[in-house]
């Protein structure tokens, strides 16, 4: 049975066990930041800035001081999503479908829909794009938001709901609140477990003015541990856009509170890896992409009266891959993996019955670096061992001092290595078209040839152009899993002296075409509103929908190809997507 049939299989029985009614079971919120660093809120000392409303998360409940995620954003959430590193999914990259997780593991949304639970997103998915990776068909009836890694604009952009595009309304981080709090309003009279995966500090670095005027011009005092490596303007941004989470935080929570939510709802607070520049961390080594401890420690806040007592702190170390199986047993909804987990319930931890509680060793991993971490230690890439209770800023090398420690997590992340290797070899995944509805190919899951070239060396938010000549191609590795008539249609912006050249859309033998008649030549936005250079990231525009005609596909694997027959001007047109809409 291959994994597209056993998904659907597990998906029916997800429907026959499903409970209705809001029973006596808590609702979920939980908040997980973009690029935010264990040092970028008030509660963890940092006066550059205030969060007022993520910190009282942490006075009305727990505060885990040493919680590890990945290095960056889509491992995590798929360790989030699993209770599984995240390699054993499938997970092995940020874009171009390295993030997907794959369709045979089970996520916690498929396991509290099963329960009852009205489930929704609200953000930043990043696990998949296509159905079955889509976030629709993996536990979550409602999602707004983006699928992939970032967007280059954060005003009016293109939003993703329930895998159509829509124009998303006003700032994103606001907007994305805005539906998570219309989905918990909705819902308030049953059980809910509503996920809010901002997109935030992330770059490009853009927030409105209002949060923006008071770090505008400002130094602020507390550096990165190597001030020389520090980008104010960066940081202003960044301190910025956290305190725009924070309010939205808030809005959230005053919500909960008037419509009498409050003591029923666990609500959680974290990040997705270090920050996403060298800034104040704690003196910690290491930022965004770094196995280091900088790179990897976030902050975990829990909030829930009725099990939480007030200014609880939780010094065991502890991780994303825990956040499952502690939802699941806090709230009592049953999760059968079909393959075991590696995280454990952390309940014990913040109830008093974590006096016996047994050192760990958590592992990390990312582009080939590893470290593992255990209550007192940390082994780095390189071999060296840290005391983080004596030296947590990983100064001194105490590994010819300890030389049977050393040893022991040197042979255990060898060997936890090897088994990860095993999981995340080349992406051999086709994209799947035809298990839903609307297949959407995005120029970043493409594979560019002959001249053509992306707008950005970041893939996630990229279009194709330089597109010029017939012997140019655009190709996406797919899997036709339902056969039939396919209407396809592209994505295009073409200038007026451009106007004319005739696309064909082909796949194994069958093909379609159309010519471009009208001119479509929006300009480039996102520099206003930048409040820092944005790199590698392009600039971005609006893309027309033009119909090809039908196509009339075979099951099978192959490459999709875009060609231009005819070359009208200059250059055919840039490119930005291929739908194809099943009949």
């Amino acid at each position: 049975m291959s994994n597209f049939s056993r998904r659907s299989f597990f998906l029916s029985s997800l429907a026959l066990t499903a409970q209705q009614g809001r029973a006596t079971r808590p609702n979920v919120l939980v908040f997980l930041a973009d690029d935010q660093g264990w040092g970028d809120l008030s509660v963890h000392g940092n006066s550059n800035l205030a969060t007022p409303n993520i910190d009282s998360l942490a006075r009305d409940g727990a505060l885990f001081e040493r919680f590890f995620v990945c290095p960056v954003c889509a491992p995590t959430r798929a360790e989030f999503l699993t209770g599984r590193y995240h390699a054993r999914g499938g997970v092995r990259g940020v874009s171009t479908g390295l993030e997907r997780l794959n369709t045979d593991e089970k996520t916690i949304a498929e396991a509290f829909r099963a329960a009852g639970y009205a489930t929704g997103a609200f953000g930043k998915w990043h696990n998949g794009s296509q159905p079955p990776y889509h976030p629709n068909d993996r536990g979550f009836e409602e999602f707004y938001g983006m699928t992939h890694g970032h967007w280059g604009h954060y005003f009016d952009y293109d939003m993703d709901h329930n895998g159509r595009m829509v124009k998303g309304k006003g700032y994103i981080i606001d907007d994305l609140t805005s539906h998570a709090i219309d989905f918990i309003g909705k819902n308030r009279g049953k059980s809910f477990f509503c996920y809010v995966p901002f997109n935030s500090p992330h770059s490009p670095m853009q927030v409105p003015d209002r949060f923006y005027r008071k770090f505008e011009g400002a130094d602020p005092k507390l550096k990165a541990t190597d001030p020389s490596l520090e980008e104010t303007g960066h940081t202003r941004a960044a301190l910025a856009m956290c305190e725009n989470i924070d309010w939205n935080v808030g809005r959230v929570l005053a919500k909960l509170q008037e419509w009498n939510l409050a003591e029923d709802t666990i609500v959680l607070y974290f990040s997705d890896n270090g920050p996403n520049g060298w800034r104040w961390n704690g003196g910690m080594k290491g930022r965004k992409g770094s196995v280091d401890e900088g790179g990897i420690r976030s902050p975990l806040l829990v909030r829930y009266p009725k099990r939480i007592k007030p200014g609880t702190r939780v010094s065991k170390i502890a991780g994303a891959i825990d956040l499952l199986p502690t939802l699941s047993a806090m709230t009592g909804v049953k999760f059968a993996p079909p393959k075991p987990l590696d995280g454990v319930d952390l309940t014990p931890l913040f109830t008093g019955g974590g006096s016996n509680w047994p050192d760990r060793m958590i592992f990390s991993r990312w582009a080939r670096r590893a470290s593992v971490r255990t209550q007192r230690y940390r082994l780095d890439n390189e071999g060296r061992l840290f005391d983080m209770i004596a030296d947590p800023d990983q100064k001194t090398d105490i590994a010819a001092a300890q030389p049977a420690e050393a040893e022991r997590l040197k042979s255990a992340l060898l060997a936890w290595s090897k088994e990860m290797e095993a999981h995340v070899g080349k992406d051999t995944r086709a994209y799947p078209v035809g298990y839903g509805k609307t297949t959407w190919l995005p120029a970043r899951d493409g594979e560019a040839h002959g001249g053509v070239k992306r707008s950005s060396g970041a893939p996630n938010d990229s279009y194709f152009t330089k597109w010029t000549s017939t012997q140019d191609s655009i190709t996406w590795d797919v899997e036709v899993l339902n056969a039939g008539w396919y209407t396809a249609e592209i994505h295009y912006t073409c200038s007026a002296e451009d106007v004319g050249s005739t696309i064909e859309l082909s796949l194994n033998g069958a093909s379609t075409n159309a010519k471009i008649l009208t001119a479509h030549d929006p300009p480039l936005v996102g520099a206003k509103e930048d409040r820092h250079d944005r790199g590698q990231e392009s600039f971005v525009k609006d893309f027309k929908p033009l119909r090809l005609g039908k196509i009339n596909l075979a099951k099978g694997r192959g490459p999709l190809t875009l060609r231009a027959a005819t070359v009208a001007g200059r250059t055919v047109a840039d490119l930005k997507y291929v739908v194809l809409m099943r009949e």
